[in-house]
């Protein structure tokens, strides 16, 4: 069973920024294609930001310019930088594969403020 945990989260300013990380355990890790997920209060999870096995990204448009998924296979962790904040990106964020998930780990809040 994969574990997943997310860190990075915090409190910060609109216009600041944030760097998260989410270590997975698992000998697989780098086969997947890993994404960084969102849920704010009242809505359903949604996906951020997405990159493939290789490093191939892709962005929902609500962050494209914004934010920047990256990878480290040998360390088995998936970032996201994420610059020029905005009070509607808080959120706890989460990580994990393409589905079928895994197990969903706790997730790491931000916060924005205006």
């Amino acid at each position: 069973q994969v574990q997943l945990l997310e860190s990075g989260g915090g409190s910060v300013q609109a216009g600041g920024s944030l760097r998260l990380s989410c270590a997975a355990s698992g000998s697989m890790f780098r086969i997947y294609v890993m994404g960084w997920y969102r849920q704010a209060p009242g809505k359903q999870r949604e996906l951020v930001a997405e990159i493939s096995s290789g490093g191939s990204p892709n962005y929902a448009d609500s962050v494209k310019g914004r934010f920047t998924i990256s990878r480290d296979n040998d360390k088995n962790t998936v970032y996201l930088q994420m610059n020029s904040l905005e009070p509607a990106d808080t959120a706890v964020y989460y990580c994990n594969r393409n589905q079928p998930y895994w197990g969903w780990g706790q997730g790491t809040q931000v916060t924005v403020s205006s």
